[in-house]
């Protein structure tokens, strides 16, 4: 008997982290583009003799489109289905991927990555929903977590094609080629259901139900989904939705602590790392063809790092990782500020700069990116689920265009040292505000964790 229910165990468990993986290829998504045009912009600045302000802006534009696509990813997850808006999704990146490709103006390049962006948002957002609804407390830190380790495997990838197509500076391959993950993605989640929570909304309590005891979800875990505030039509759950979150303090300050989650995975600058780690070593002296190798670095470390936090994240906690992996974040920024005001013509300093940029990067993708994932995933209420993670999501996309869009520009007004001190002070203000604000949501259903935020905050 304990065999048998050991065996069930093991199966629930099994499926569940396959269907967790095919999901958490939206953050490859993500992650391949990221990664991919900090090599790209090295053959596409002067193919099309870009100054700063346009590669801030053809890098941005993606960013603009995924603010919209998170901020209406929810919605459409909720009238759709998690499952097919991450088919929507793959393919909406396939198609942009090609247009990418293609492009032979700058104008042209800025439209189709915004038009890519929408799938890149609409993904970010759904993807760790989907996994969230569907996997077991016990396991949840873990599962959700595979997104953000699929989105920096996927930098690390765009960064080794980077470097195999640097010697012929072919950028249309190097972009083009992200239709692959976008392909999986839809393909994948052909043969996969959707969530009990979703299911429950519905009102198709049986399938939910059946689904639950398949990957392993307790009835206490579970428990109505919201369905009984939401189950109606897909109309009338939009109008539910909306008035609940306009008429329920408590939820509007769940919500609100969401977003806040999203500005702290940003405004430390992982992506103006990410994103120009090889402009600014090229910046200090490095030559073109060994920046972009720089990149490959950056890489390694994030996936390494992401691993050992996928590990932590249900031993640790959500709450204490984040802050660790924050000061951790402010310490390696104070330095770097340091060691690359002294970087030009030196290639010792340039060395101790890039040292700290790979050290930043281990602690922003070991604890930081992860823990906010997750909390965004966690925090938003099931009874506002669609419209919260949309706006959840578009404060951590803003943020990401605001990055992407004028930090290069920033560079060249405070300089680069200036500009990496500005990140550290800010990541001092997160440590304060996650101290004082973020509950534990570590082993807890989603709904005793809105169970919490109502006692806290209701009128």
């Amino acid at each position: 008997m304990v065999a048998a229910c050991k065996d069930k165990r093991v199966k629930n468990h099994s499926f569940v982290k396959a269907v967790a993986i095919v999901a958490a290829l939206g953050g490859l998504l993500f992650g391949y583009d990221t990664g991919v045009m900090s090599g790209a912009l090295l053959f596409i600045g002067p193919e099309f003799d870009m100054n700063s302000h346009e590669e801030g802006w053809v890098t941005s534009m993606l960013l603009v489109g995924a603010a919209f696509g998170a901020l209406v990813a929810g919605r459409v997850a909720d009238a759709l289905g998690r499952r097919k808006t991450l088919i929507l999704g793959g393919c909406v990146f396939v198609l942009g991927s090609i247009w990418c490709a293609l492009a032979d103006s700058v104008f042209m390049l800025a439209l189709a990555r915004a038009f890519l962006g929408v799938a890149v948002g609409a993904v970010s957002i759904v993807s760790p929903m989907y996994i969230s609804e569907i996997s077991p407390a016990r396991v949840r830190g873990r599962l959700v977590s595979l997104n953000t380790l699929m989105i920096v495997v996927g930098q690390l990838l765009a960064y080794l094609v980077n470097s195999a197509l640097a010697g012929t500076g072919s950028w249309r391959w190097m972009l083009g080629l992200a239709a692959v993950p976008g392909l999986l993605l839809a393909v994948g989640m052909l043969f996969l259901p959707d969530t009990p929570v979703w299911l429950l909304k519905k009102r198709r309590v049986d399938e939910a139900w059946k689904l639950a005891a398949r990957v392993g979800i307790r009835g206490t875990e579970l428990g109505t989904g919201g369905s009984a505030d939401s189950g109606a039509a897909g109309g009338a759950v939009k109008r539910s939705e909306w008035q609940r979150l306009k008429g329920e303090r408590w939820l509007q300050v769940t919500v609100l602590l969401a977003m806040l989650m999203g500005l702290t995975q940003q405004i430390t600058g992982v992506n103006a790392i990410v994103y120009f780690a090889p402009t600014m070593m090229n910046q200090v002296g490095i030559s073109t063809s060994n920046a972009v190798y720089t990149s490959i670095l950056i890489g390694t470390v994030s996936v390494i790092a992401c691993w050992f936090g996928l590990k932590a994240v249900d031993r640790i906690g959500r709450k204490r990782l984040l802050m660790i992996g924050l000061i951790g974040n402010v310490v390696s920024l104070l330095v770097l500020s340091i060691a690359y005001r002294f970087a030009e013509g030196s290639t010792t300093m340039a060395l101790v700069s890039l040292a700290f940029m790979a050290l930043f990067i281990a602690f922003q993708q070991a604890a930081v990116s992860p823990t906010t994932w997750l909390l965004i995933s966690e925090l938003v209420p099931v009874e506002v689920r669609g419209i919260g993670m949309g706006i959840a999501g578009l404060s951590l996309w803003v943020t990401n265009w605001a990055v992407a869009q004028f930090f290069l520009p920033m560079v060249d007004w405070l300089t680069g040292p200036v500009a990496f001190m500005v990140f550290g002070f800010l990541g001092i203000l997160a440590i304060a505000y996650t101290k004082l604000l973020i509950p534990e949501t570590m082993g807890r259903s989603l709904e005793d964790v809105g169970d919490e935020m109502q006692e806290r905050y209701a009128n």
